[in-house]
């Protein structure tokens, strides 16, 4: 049997629900949302490409202070959108 260690690391990745050129949309029906590693790496794909991260959420979504805290670190990266 293999040991993980054994094995180099391989990052992981994430995809968003849509993208344009100046957008990348993420789409969570939550009541709370955080920094979560998909949030991270998006927020870091969204400010290396020029774009703005959309986090979709329903209007009572409460935003974690670690993802407040992400906002603030990356300004002007992270959008708040209401889900319809």
């Amino acid at each position: 049997m293999n040991h993980p260690s054994n094995h180099p690391h391989i990052p992981r990745g994430t995809r968003p629900d849509a993208e344009t050129p100046e957008m990348i949309y993420l789409v969570k029906n939550v009541s709370a949302l955080r920094a979560t590693y998909q949030v991270r790496l998006l927020t870091l794909k969204a400010a290396g490409q020029g774009k703005k991260l959309v986090l979709k959420v329903p209007r009572a979504c409460r935003f974690d202070d670690s993802l407040m805290d992400l906002a603030k670190a990356t300004p002007g990266v992270i959008q708040r959108e209401d889900l319809p």
